[in-house]
């Protein structure tokens, strides 16, 4: 363990001593995580046969549990091996607390001292206005990790020993425990499955539910609420990614009952409790959690398509969630809101969103929609043998960091799997991280060169 520690702590310097950005930094920790745990799933014993996997095949695993989606091109709790398994859980666990928050807790548990380039590292990282705070934020996100997931992993082992005998019924439910904290949504139930055989079971189904909507909220708001017991007394960002999280839920829930509720190749057949905890569980997991309690394939069109627009929002920032995030869809709502009200300040809670903060918003906004479209016309060029609309909520699937899929993903060829992993890696790491890491200039560099203002028609 100590060496270990050793090891990240060394890592941590190098990566920090080489006069690399902050976003490059992250870029390309997160690149050689992938390929780390690319060649350890492309080993014999992490197989259950024996043999060696594929580069692409192992690629695409190891980034989907880096990137904590759950997209898988083998079925996972049937080809990999206890190691292959074990590593995957390690790399979504990697994944979902970020490769910076667990090389600065080996330094930590080192006793070595953080520096400020380490500092505004983190900062970067876990999406923070300043760099106050950020070290024991780094603590206190491990502390909440932990003890979120050995609650699940106890609650889930409720209902997992009986029916598979305590050492499997212990490791299903830390595996999974895991994975719903950190929005991955892998399963080894195996055959594809997921949590379909307990789509009614109230017990697992809550108990996911809740994993992945704490995980989802953000390490930063979690911690806002430990100290704030009120609403009124937490920060701004806290009530906009609450307010925007219970209202996706509540929309998503409605929309998969209404739409869902004669299906009977979904809920149709189930009786009305079961019908309402399957639609609140399908409003939960597209919200980059990737778990499936109803077949995918066999829901409407309707409600794909909602999928695809909640898929594509995600959860919130600094936490183990990826799409566009809560807060960046609140701040279009509001800029919209804003242009029809004919307000010129974008207000939410009495409180003023500033300028840098919208543009931003907006950005990712614009860049993820480039982004995901360019990918998924390279996507349609590759794959000409399934439809538009399978092709596109797989596309939104690997972009949000989700891993619901119409069955296709193992059916991809080499040129779409490598597509999918570069949705999966910018979703993760997030658009202007990537669009940072690539450019000439800081993050904070303003121009000296002020022009006069000119006049654009618009509309």
């Amino acid at each position: 363990m100590k060496k270990r520690h050793r090891r990240n702590a060394a890592y941590m310097n190098f990566m920090t001593n080489t006069g690399l950005k902050p976003a490059q930094i992250l870029v390309i920790g997160f690149a050689v995580t992938i390929l780390v745990g690319t060649f350890l799933l492309m080993l014999p014993i992490s197989t259950q046969v024996g043999h060696t996997t594929a580069f692409i095949d192992a690629l695409f695993t190891s980034t989907s549990a880096v990137c904590v989606t759950g997209l898988v091109v083998v079925d996972t709790g049937t080809y990999w091996s206890v190691f292959g398994k074990t590593v995957i859980l390690v790399l979504i666990q990697i994944g979902g607390l970020g490769f910076m928050t667990m090389t600065t807790m080996g330094a930590i548990l080192l006793g070595k001292k953080i520096g400020l380039k380490n500092r505004l590292l983190m900062q970067e990282a876990l999406n923070q206005f300043s760099i106050s705070g950020v070290i024991r934020l780094t603590r206190n996100i491990v502390l909440m990790t932990f003890f979120f997931e050995t609650v699940g992993a106890i609650f889930l082992s409720i209902r997992f020993i009986p029916q598979m005998g305590a050492k499997n019924g212990i490791y299903y439910a830390i595996f999974h425990s895991v994975s719903a904290f950190c929005n991955a949504g892998f399963d080894i139930m195996g055959n594809g499955v997921s949590l379909v055989n307990y789509a009614t079971d109230p017990l697992v189904m809550l108990v996911v539910s809740a994993l992945i909507i704490i995980g989802g909220l953000g390490f930063a708001v979690l911690a806002d609420l430990t100290r704030t017991q009120t609403f009124k007394r937490l920060t701004l960002h806290s009530k906009v990614v609450l307010t925007m999280t219970g209202l996706l839920l509540v929309v998503g829930f409605v929309g998969v009952f209404g739409l869902e509720f004669t299906n009977p190749q979904t809920i149709g057949n189930f009786s009305l409790p079961g019908k309402l905890l399957a639609s609140f569980f399908h409003s939960v997991t597209p919200r980059t959690a990737g778990f499936n309690s109803l077949p995918m394939a066999e829901m409407n069109t309707s409600t794909k398509l909602l999928t695809m627009m909640l898929m594509f929002i995600g959860g919130s920032p600094s936490s183990t969630a990826g799409g566009i995030k809560t807060t960046t869809f609140a701040i279009v709502l509001l800029s919209i809101a804003s242009v029809f009200s004919g307000k010129e300040d974008i207000e939410f809670s009495r409180r003023r969103i500033s300028r840098q903060n919208v543009d931003r918003g907006l950005a990712i906004f614009l860049v993820s929609i480039l982004w995901v479209s360019f990918m998924l016309l390279a996507l349609v060029v590759a794959e000409p043998n399934f439809s538009f609309e399978t092709l596109a909520f797989e596309a939104i699937s690997a972009f949000g960091t989700v891993g619901l899929s119409l069955g296709i993903t193992s059916l991809l060829s080499a040129a779409g799997k490598f597509i999918i992993i570069l949705l999966m890696f910018f979703g993760r790491v997030g658009p202007l991280t990537i669009v940072f890491a690539i450019s000439n200039r800081s993050q904070s560099s303003k121009s000296l060169i002020r022009y006069p203002e000119g006049k654009v028609i618009v509309g």
